[in-house]
């Protein structure tokens, strides 16, 4: 069996992110998503997210590419878990070209291009702009 392994925040869960899972799904036969925690987020990546943890959780478990979503509590941890799940494959967003290329001693690193038109920032900001124009 082929495992992938992708790592994020998916707050705000949108099309963009089911690209990603879906390709990354299309690399192996179970796909495996290290979601960060609330801390990790506020304290050491300095996101604020709209949904907790658990709430994300739950919406990443409900799409049918995902096998299993893990707890990402730290940068450090991506070795480990490559090890620890039998990881063929890690998966990422090509935002982060080359950043990952040391885990290429443990398993095939690929970096798939967003979808360009969508993020999670971009939804904010407008969500931001668009909330002051209510009349």
């Amino acid at each position: 069996m082929k495992r992938v392994i992708t790592y994020g925040t998916f707050d705000l869960l949108h099309y963009g992110h089911i690209n990603l899972l879906r390709r990354a799904k299309s690399l192996g036969d179970y796909l495996i998503v290290a979601l960060s925690t609330d801390r990790f987020n506020t304290e050491e990546k300095h996101k604020i997210c709209y949904f907790t943890y658990e709430q994300r959780k739950q919406l990443l478990e409900a799409i049918r590419y995902v096998d299993l979503v893990i707890p990402e509590d730290n940068w450090e941890q991506k070795i480990t878990d490559v090890q620890e799940y039998k990881v063929n494959t890690f998966v990422i967003g090509d935002d982060w070209e080359g950043k990952f290329d040391f885990l290429k001693e443990y398993c095939n690193v690929v970096y798939l291009p967003r979808t360009p038109e969508i993020s999670t920032t971009q939804i904010k900001e407008e969500l931001k702009e668009n909330h002051g124009d209510k009349h």
